[in-house]
């Protein structure tokens, strides 16, 4: 009984032992931790790793607080980093919520202040290089591409269509492609039901039902899915009918998909689609960051309209320009507000708010970049280290992962017209079809000349040239013609 009771408590203290040594690796390896006297937020202070002070922005995806933790895209990246180039870290937020630009005695706020000030080591943010902050810092690799953009808000920039918006699902080539293919089959039509004896019983006596007006309200009524007189007999001509009907029900269907698309997207909705629409309009007013990258980008442009854009902003400063990204978010889901910042964070506000657009354009390409004083030994293994996780996908990972969007119903693709191109096999379809039924009332009319020409001893060419001309109607012309000329020799 003694030795069950000391094998038990051996097993006890030794699964306990395990435990606490599962639970301080953990705590080593993995975990962050928000310290609450410091605002630190500490990460894998091991013996023997150099410890980097890290200044960050709280910004959604790229750095958020969730359970007393910091997470997201940017925390992710700096985990990658620090497990490729062995160093422990701590990260701060930046105390004045800027991410850095200089201010009229000549010193930097926000993060590029932090390190100039050396109160940090590295800034890993939505930081845009730029060649003023380059003069003071020095930048990685770009991690993520982005431009200026507009986000609106939906039900602000709608407006009424145009007269004409109902063309709009196809290209002008596509409505160009299926005027031609309808007078093309209704030509085809017209000429295989003429050729084919199966159409009439006596070609001298009878009118072909498939006239060129018939042919033209038959094609017209297919397009309708509507039953329509004549109907075609002879194969050659059903054919024909068969291959327009097929092309019609799979032109109406595409029509309809994306007309329903045109509508749920509202893309085309936008009377705001450049930024020089921005300008001009009065209703909307517009505005962007304080004392960022994409204020100072209008301040230096020589472009009139973007000029004009910051004249605007500058005029209007207390009133126009946004404290913080999220403040900017909420102003244009509350107000006739336009907000000009960067497109990829653009992109994450419309993914996450469905009531939320971008505009298509999208201007001044540029990245952002991790930043380090100019002297940092670590500019240069930082970068290769971003271009490490660029080669081997991580990045398009995280992007995937924090970019994801909560709207089931929206697509990110922009909506456009369908160009040839997607339709190019379905017209390539409708001109086998036709050349099968002309085909095949050449070779009905070539049978019944056949037979005809036993009957009558005479040569099969003869007679089918004689029942062609009695067919199109142009015996009667080369009568007359032979007949006119014979009395101008006489």
């Amino acid at each position: 009984m003694d030795k069950g009771l000391h094998f038990m408590l051996c097993v006890t203290a030794a699964m306990l032992l395990l435990r606490e040594s599962s639970q301080t690796g953990e705590k080593n390896d993995q975990k962050m931790l928000l310290h609450p006297n410091l605002g630190f937020e500490l990460r894998g202070a091991e013996g023997g790793l150099p410890t980097l002070t890290v200044t960050t922005i709280l910004e959604d995806p790229y750095v958020m607080v969730r359970s007393a933790e910091l997470e997201g895209y940017c925390m992710d990246l700096l985990k990658a980093l620090a497990g490729m180039l062995h160093f422990s870290y701590r990260v701060k937020v930046v105390g004045d919520g800027q991410y850095g630009a200089v201010t009229s005695n000549g010193n930097w706020t926000g993060m590029i202040g932090e390190i100039l000030r050396k109160e940090a080591d590295i800034a890993v943010a939505p930081l845009t290089v730029t060649s003023a902050r380059e003069e003071v810092v020095s930048f990685t690799t770009p991690f993520l591409q982005t431009g200026i953009g507009i986000l609106l808000r939906k039900d602000r920039v709608s407006q009424e269509m145009s007269f004409f918006h109902f063309l709009a699902p196809f290209s002008k080539e596509i409505w160009t492609g299926l005027l031609f293919a309808y007078v093309l089959t209704c030509f085809c039509l017209f000429l295989v039901a003429r050729l084919s004896p199966c159409e009439w019983n006596e070609p001298k006596n009878e009118e072909n039902h498939f006239t060129f007006l018939n042919s033209l309200w038959f094609g017209a009524g297919s397009l309708t899915l509507q039953g329509v007189t004549p109907r075609p007999k002879a194969v050659s001509v059903r054919v024909v009918a068969a291959a327009w009907w097929l092309f019609t029900i799979a032109l109406l269907a595409a029509y309809i998909a994306n007309f329903t698309a045109l509508l749920s997207s509202g893309t085309e909705q936008l009377p705001i689609q450049t930024f020089e629409d921005l300008v001009k309009q009065r209703k909307i007013e517009f505005g962007t960051l304080e004392g960022s990258s994409t204020f100072y980008y209008f301040k230096n442009s020589k472009n009139p309209i973007h000029q004009m854009i910051y004249e605007y902003m500058d005029k209007r400063r207390d009133h126009v320009l946004v404290k913080t990204y999220q403040e900017a978010v909420q102003r244009v889901m509350e107000s006739n507000y336009a907000f000009i910042g960067e497109s990829i964070s653009q992109d994450l506000a419309a993914a996450r708010h469905c009531n939320l657009i971008r505009a298509p354009e999208v201007i001044g390409a540029r990245g952002f970049g991790i930043a380090a004083p100019q002297a940092s030994p670590w500019t240069k293994k930082l970068s290769i280290a971003v271009l490490k996780l660029r080669e081997s996908g991580d990045l398009d990972y995280l992007r995937n992962k924090w970019w994801e969007s909560s709207c089931l119903s929206q697509s990110r693709d922009r909506w456009s017209p369908l160009q040839p191109q997607a339709l190019g096999g379905l017209f390539l379809t409708l001109g086998v079809g036709l050349a099968l039924g002309v085909i095949a009332a050449v070779v009905e009319l070539s049978n019944k000349s056949r037979h005809a020409a036993g009957h009558l001893k005479k040569s099969c060419c003869s007679v089918f040239t004689e029942e062609m001309c009695t067919r199109l109607r142009i015996k009667e012309n080369t009568r007359q013609s032979q007949e006119t000329s014979g009395r101008a020799n006489a």
